[in-house]
């Protein structure tokens, strides 16, 4: 009787193991799929960290490229005023370097017409200078044509007519050398720049406004007339 009951006290049903046992495993089961969920949410907040630390690094990055496109731009304007700012000097130094070449230019054409305008002036100095001491001996010259003209009184006199011949002719030979040549008028038309006509008279043999006699002889220095020839003209 007493084997009876302590047997029965120490033998425990099937079914309350079975229940036992499969209420452990639905424990641990549960304790796992807990850890489980718990693990999968701690990694899903991970990768969410995860993925707000990529948005934040991305916008950051997105920042830098706005914020570098801006710089970019800024550079780029200013670039481009800079370059317009110098192209402009350029255009205004181009201005001023013509503008000083064109003064440059006018001043040399002027130094060299008052260079010479100068040397003409010099010459025409010289020239009149030459001219207006010539003018003095025409008389001169004059004269001694028109004593060798004269008809001698006596063979005393041959002397004296030999020496102002060869005075004369020296005096011509100087004349040609400086350039003072006699003016052709007798038999020539006339012209008022050369002859200085006194008289005038009809001449069948001459035609209409011929010289047909010289009084005073002219002659010019070159170009320059040093004194008109005195002549009749014919009608």
């Amino acid at each position: 009787m007493v084997d009876e009951v302590i047997e029965n006290e120490n033998t425990v049903p099937a079914d309350d193991a079975a229940e036992n046992g499969q209420a452990d495993v639905e424990e641990t089961l549960t304790g796992e799929e807990t850890a489980a969920d718990e693990a999968d949410g701690a990694a899903d907040g991970k990768d969410a960290e995860t993925c707000e630390g990529c948005d934040d690094k991305k916008k950051q990055c997105r920042d830098k490229e706005k914020e570098k496109d801006k710089d970019h731009k800024k550079d780029k304007k200013k670039s481009a005023a800079e370059t317009a700012r110098a192209e402009a000097k350029i255009e205004e130094l181009e201005k001023k370097l013509a503008e000083e070449k064109d003064r440059y230019t006018r001043l040399a054409a002027e130094y060299d017409n008052y260079r010479k305008r100068t040397a003409r002036e010099l010459d025409g100095r010289y020239t009149d200078g030459k001219a207006d001491a010539w003018k003095n001996l025409l008389g001169v010259a004059d004269n001694f044509e028109r004593a060798l003209a004269a008809e001698p009184a006596g063979e005393e006199k041959d002397a004296f007519r030999e020496g102002m011949e060869l005075t004369y002719k020296l005096l011509k030979e100087q004349m040609d050398k400086a350039g003072v040549k006699e003016i052709e008028a007798k038999g020539q038309e006339f012209d008022p720049e050369l002859h200085n006509a006194v008289m005038h008279c009809e001449d069948e043999t001459l035609g209409e406004n011929v010289v047909a006699d010289v009084f005073v002889k002219g002659y010019k220095l070159g170009d320059k007339v040093l004194r008109h020839s005195m002549v009749k003209v014919a009608n």
